[in-house]
């Protein structure tokens, strides 16, 4: 492989988005008393020597190959989700989920982070295939399965991070399928619904709305009975799901909604990210001087509050740029999927955006106190193998698709 027509923008990006993590992870292990994350970027080090390896073998692969590999591949990932649940083991705050595959007691990944890269093949293989964009519930039944079964699989290790990411690829690969904004809110509606089922006065209004907004878009009857049936359903199921849920995940969501609840608990993780991220002010502490994590009371501030770590040392101002350099790079990958001549790499590249973007929101969003703490990285920051090395083969992937598209010819070794 040579660097002569490389997408070098795409380069840049990722390249300054891992020196900003490499630092925040080293800012992460300065402590004033003793953890275990003290030399974290070093490791890390060793995650990203893999994560270039792994690029650098999927962009040997051509798109014409990944999309006769997709079904096989899907597959594969399901049955390692299936025996995940079986033999899985859990780590951390979620020692009790089955989310990792191990061997001998050494955790060696989580089939659910490769399952997502699957569904994104098995997604564009799918909806390139089609002849004109989904426009009803039957054409959007099979996509609807194929997010499905690994989103079921994921949330029952319970694993409810990874699952909500499944959600938002498939989201973004129905709008880059030409899937009009209305029938997106429509098969959205019953996860909105699900979650205004805890209050009756904004369920009771939602049902309304969604009612008067059935009437307008004026599906075929049968599918605007389904559509409001299911919302409605959910009203009545919610306080089983609720029920279901192990009672660390009752406790976050509880603490989501009102974190002086448990404040030592449950609530405690939030309100440290909120302290520390509102003591960071405009400029900042100043890298490795923010209080809060060098006390440890930051939880998890290598991992999924490494956010917090920006925000209390940088600032405002930290925080804006690290949010500009995350925009820049998924628009580079919305441009390389624009620019691609063949409809499944232009799916394939979107939905590795759709799953970066998912990434981003729900993390940074959990950090600052909009969306519940589900524990999920954020993407070339938090520590970690598995996810790491998912996104450096989504980017070797966009890589290859930028190569095409530009007529590059054949791949160099």
């Amino acid at each position: 492989m040579t660097r002569r027509g490389i997408d070098r923008p795409l380069l840049a990006a990722v390249a300054v988005l891992v020196s900003v993590g490499l630092a925040a992870l080293y800012s992460a292990g300065q402590t004033d008393v003793p953890t275990a994350v003290a030399d974290i970027w070093q490791r890390q080090l060793i995650w990203l020597g893999i994560g270039v390896l792994a690029a650098a073998l999927a962009f040997r692969l051509s798109p014409r190959m990944l999309e006769w590999l997709a079904p096989s591949l899907y597959g594969i990932s399901l049955v390692l989700l299936a025996v995940t649940l079986v033999v899985g083991t859990g780590a951390g705050p979620a020692a009790g989920t089955k989310s990792w595959i191990a061997i001998g007691g050494v955790r060696i990944g989580q089939p659910a982070e490769i399952a997502k890269l699957a569904t994104i093949l098995m997604l564009a293989r799918h909806l390139s295939s089609l002849r004109e964009p989904p426009g009803g519930l039957r054409d959007l039944m099979v996509p609807g399965f194929i997010v499905a079964a690994p989103f079921v699989l994921v949330a029952l290790q319970p694993d409810l991070g990874s699952a909500i990411v499944f959600l938002g690829i498939f989201f973004a690969a129905l709008y880059w399928g030409g899937v009009s904004p209305k029938w997106l809110l429509l098969v959205a509606s019953p996860l909105i619904s699900l979650m205004l089922a805890f209050s009756t006065v904004y369920w009771g209004a939602w049902i309304v709305i969604l009612t008067a907004f059935i009437i307008l878009v004026r599906p075929y009857v049968l599918e605007g009975l389904v559509i409001w049936g299911t919302n409605t359903l959910m009203g009545v199921i919610a306080l089983g799901l609720w029920e279901q849920l192990k009672p660390y995940q009752q406790n976050r969501l509880l603490s989501f909604l009102n974190p002086e609840i448990d404040p030592r608990a449950t609530g405690w993780h939030i309100i440290q990210s909120k302290i520390a991220i509102g003591s960071g002010g405009l400029l900042g502490n100043g890298f490795t001087a923010g209080t809060q994590k060098r006390l440890a009371f930051l939880p998890a501030q290598h991992t999924d509050f490494i956010y917090s770590v920006i925000g209390e040392e940088l600032g405002f101002l930290g925080v804006l740029v690290t949010l500009s350099l995350f925009a820049v790079f998924v628009l580079i990958l919305v441009r390389i999927a624009r620019e691609a001549t063949e409809p499944f790499s232009s799916m394939l590249v979107f939905g590795v955006a759709g799953m970066m973007m998912a990434h981003i929101l729900v993390n940074v969003g959990m950090t600052v106190g909009v969306m519940p703490i589900t524990g999920i990285p954020l993407p070339f920051f938090s520590y970690g193998g598995s996810f790491l090395v998912t996104s450096a083969l989504g980017i070797g992937l966009a890589l290859r698709v930028s190569w095409d598209s530009r007529g590059l010819g054949y791949v160099p070794t």
